[in-house]
């Protein structure tokens, strides 16, 4: 599994890169709004950071304006994914982008059918929310599950289940036994993954050991 982070935080993506665990990074509105930066500066800074695609959002709402932004956008670097929303002049835009040769991520997909329409458009990734599913008392991985049955049913489907909206490990694992294929997480949730109590207790129990000995290795 890949794992994106999911903000426009400069110094945050800084040192998850310096982990080796990050394949790319996913940008939004409101992530862009949150940095306080422009976003063609900010996304031109993230793509030399980053080797992974880095996806930025178009803003515009109807197909002609969708692909205007959407091509200024996948002209700052050969990594950028242009992100569009799962609408019917989205995925008109989204066929316009592949054609172009640019990766395309959409975005807010909250149904199987929203998936199946993104596969046929082309999509590199597909993004379904599950956090804001749960939010609505709707097991979200049941849609991932759901995503990864269609989509392993058609090969010729090339794209990739990308799990947005993860707000915990849990989410994380779960999605990983599923199969799919990236998770965007945010930051908080990609250091998570490096945490449990067990794993602290017994380092803590093997320096206290080794203390003991006297020993240096160097």
């Amino acid at each position: 599994m890949k794992f994106f982070a999911d903000t426009a935080d400069i110094a945050e993506i800084e040192k998850l890169v310096e982990t080796g665990m990050i394949d790319g990074v996913t940008t939004n509105p409101s992530l862009i709004a949150k940095s306080g930066q422009n976003i063609l500066d900010v996304t031109k800074k993230i793509t030399e950071i980053v080797r992974g695609p880095v996806s930025a959002e178009v803003t515009a709402l109807d197909f002609k304006t969708m692909v205007k932004e959407g091509r200024k956008l996948g002209a700052i670097a050969e990594n950028i994914a242009i992100k569009v929303p799962l609408t019917v002049d989205g995925l008109k835009a989204c066929q316009v982008f592949r054609a172009d040769g640019f990766m395309v991520n959409v975005t807010l997909c909250f149904s199987a059918s929203q998936a199946l329409l993104a596969a046929k458009a082309g999509a590199t990734f597909i993004s379904p929310f599950v956090g804001r599913m749960d939010d609505l008392g709707v097991d979200g991985m049941e849609l991932i599950e759901k995503i990864a049955d269609i989509y392993s049913a058609y090969p010729d489907f090339n794209t990739e289940i990308l799990v947005a909206s993860a707000r915990n490990v849990h989410h994380v694992e779960q999605a990983a036994v599923i199969g799919a294929d990236v998770a965007t997480l945010p930051p908080k949730v990609i250091w998570d993954l490096y945490n449990h109590k067990l794993t602290d207790l017994g380092l803590a129990a093997f320096m206290k050991d080794w203390e003991a000995t006297g020993q240096s290795i160097l």
